[in-house]
């Protein structure tokens, strides 16, 4: 019989956010809107989406 090996994982996990942002497209007007996501001055995440 062959010995079996013992593998261990670890891993890290990192911090969760604290904060949360909630947008409420139930009260936008219908239409087509552009959501930007901004750090420091620079676009990190542009989104388009459409309300019907």
């Amino acid at each position: 019989m062959s010995k079996k090996e013992i593998v261990k994982y670890v891993t890290t996990v990192n911090q969760l956010p604290d904060k949360k942002i909630y947008i409420n497209v139930n009260h936008l007007e219908k239409g087509d809107y552009e959501l930007s996501v901004i750090n420091k001055n620079k676009i990190i995440s542009k989104t388009h989406f459409k309300k019907k």
